[in-house]
């Protein structure tokens, strides 16, 4: 799950619309962050099974950022942050509760569609996941489905202007795109560290981008 994140990130912005999409985005796709830079670290890992070419689904080994213990750890932690670094008193708290709703939303999503891996505390706790991934066209309709409805609630309810929503949009559909692919037809990556380094760089560029298209015009 990646564009499904996005578009719940930005169907959050728009319930707090003094703060840039980009913030939401950013914490609806943290703990992917988190992964991708543990995995580096050793201190999680994935491993591509001999049957990725006909399932696309890696095995991951990640209690740390996705357990769901953690997952609300990480919720709490990013709230917190987005409660100190908000200038606007007035919307603070809804800052903080949105974007740690945001950040716990990933866990939410990825539970639907991962193979029972996803933990409920540590290492060694029960799993869950109900595996829709390998429902693949269903698993990328509802994808599809999150950013359309994504799209629509922030753009009819923001004052982003048109180029900019039509940016969004774009990005959005561009994300959907390589997510089909990535997870349909794209080769195995040659090796774990390769996968953690290009899924950092794109969710970098991507948090980037939805900031700066984010970005509302100033006041008079």
């Amino acid at each position: 799950m990646f564009a499904g994140h996005i578009g719940t990130a930005l169907a959050i912005g728009r319930a707090e619309r003094g703060v840039n999409v980009g913030v939401f985005i950013a914490a609806a796709l943290l703990l992917d962050f988190l992964l991708w830079i543990f995995v580096l670290l050793g201190w999680e890992s994935v491993a591509i099974p001999a049957t990725f070419a006909a399932t696309h689904q890696p095995e991951f080994f990640f209690p740390y950022s996705h357990g769901l213990m953690a997952s609300f750890i990480w919720s709490v932690v990013a709230g917190g942050a987005a409660f100190v670094l908000c200038s606007r008193l007035l919307t603070r708290w809804r800052a903080a509760v949105l974007v740690a709703i945001a950040v716990l939303s990933h866990w939410v999503l990825d539970a639907l569609v991962h193979r029972p891996e996803l933990p409920l505390g540590v290492s060694g706790s029960r799993m869950v996941g109900f595996a829709l991934w390998n429902n693949m066209p269903f698993a990328l309709t509802l994808e599809a489905t999150l950013v359309v409805v994504g799209l629509y609630l922030f753009i009819s309810g923001t004052r982003v202007g048109r180029n900019k929503s039509l940016a969004l949009a774009v990005l959005g559909a561009v994300v959907m795109v390589f997510t089909a692919i990535g997870m349909t037809i794209a080769p195995p990556p040659p090796s774990a560290t390769a996968m953690a380094g290009s899924s950092l760089g794109t969710l970098a560029v991507v948090c980037v981008l939805a900031y700066w298209f984010g970005r509302l015009p100033r006041q008079a």
